[in-house]
């Protein structure tokens, strides 16, 4: 296959295409986004001027406007979808229409128009429940809700058009934590963090829940490993990314020693437990990305926890527990998208 030089990245305005897009392009690639940009068209300033960056505002249902979007493209990374369980409960209508009915039409169109490969961001939470000390990726899927159905429903579609002039490759995160120019202050390691800087207090929801966590730097190196693995290497492959496991309860503790001792004049972070209604709870294991391609994370928890508090501490968050776009379900709530 030709080498891979213009990718396509859907949803590339969103919290980890934030930091992808620009990690990309320092790497050489050409790179054109594909967003709502709901949350902003601010992400990119400091790159509007950058020869290899191409932006589109638009909806990958328009199917016009994705054949434009594709042309070209050696590659698509699709990280386009309404996230997390309570903003696709807003309007499930939508989260459907989004993240699953346009999901075939995209692949599809793809194919057509002559990408080589379409690295498919899917999810960790298709597992739901599972008390095996390792779940790997070929565990049962047991999505819980809609937004974790859709994504494993969506997943056969991409695999069934594996060609050998087409790879399709699934990846399954886990919850990504850490900095990025477009913050998510909703997911679970950024959101105890912001709790306890700005308020020393951390809600814990339940607590034994065994949730896999992944640094965003390591996500977005996943993302290029998988754009430059041998072709017959990863072509129909899902793959696990992950970094640590740590119980809820366990990363309430890691963020409130980090903030306790990084935070100047912090006084002591109460950890506060509640009941919980979201049951999620599996150990993923990583060990395929590492065996097929030799990659092991660089960073930690602890090292996303830090980063956050010098975000903080330098103002480059504010309004950090006030401002709706930092949490998905806020902002669409505000869009009234119901």
């Amino acid at each position: 296959m030709p080498a891979i030089r213009r990718v396509l990245v859907t949803g590339g305005a969103g919290y980890v295409g934030a930091v992808l897009v620009p990690h990309l392009l320092a790497h050489g690639y050409a790179v054109r986004v594909l967003d709502w940009y709901l949350f902003g068209e601010h992400v990119f300033a400091p790159l509007k001027d950058h020869p290899g960056l191409e932006q589109i505002k638009g909806d990958i249902r328009n199917q016009a406007l994705l054949k434009d979007a594709l042309r070209g493209c050696d590659a698509v990374i699709h990280l386009a979808g309404i996230s997390n369980d309570p903003s696709f409960e807003l309007n499930p209508a939508l989260g459907r229409s989004v993240n699953y009915d346009a999901f075939a039409p995209l692949v599809q169109q793809s194919k057509a128009s002559g990408v080589q490969r379409f690295i498919y961001a899917s999810s960790s939470s298709v597992y739901g429940v599972s008390a095996a000390p390792r779940v790997t990726e070929d565990h049962p899927l047991a999505p819980l809700t809609d937004y974790s159905k859709y994504k494993a429903w969506c997943e056969p579609l991409l695999l069934a058009e594996q060609s050998p002039d087409f790879v399709p490759i699934v990846v399954r995160p886990a919850t990504v934590c850490g900095y990025s120019p477009r913050q998510r202050l909703d997911l679970v390691v950024n959101l105890l963090t912001a709790q306890a800087v700005h308020l020393g207090r951390i809600t814990v929801y339940g607590g034994s829940q065994r949730r896999p966590n992944i640094h965003i730097a390591d996500m977005v190196a996943v993302y290029q490993l998988l754009l430059e693995a041998p072709a017959a290497l990863v072509s129909g492959q899902v793959y696990n990314a992950g970094g640590e496991n740590y119980t809820v309860a366990e990363l309430a503790a890691l963020v409130r020693d980090i903030v306790q001792r990084e935070v100047p004049h912090r006084p002591a972070v109460d950890l506060v437990t509640v009941p919980t209604a979201d049951p999620r709870s599996y150990h993923i294991a990583s060990d395929k990305l590492k065996r097929q391609l030799g990659f092991e994370p660089r960073r930690t928890v602890a090292d996303a926890v830090h980063d956050l508090v010098v975000a903080f501490g330098e103002g480059r968050l504010p309004a950090a527990m006030t401002d709706i776009r930092y949490y998905n379900i806020k902002m669409l709530q505000a869009l009234a998208w119901r």
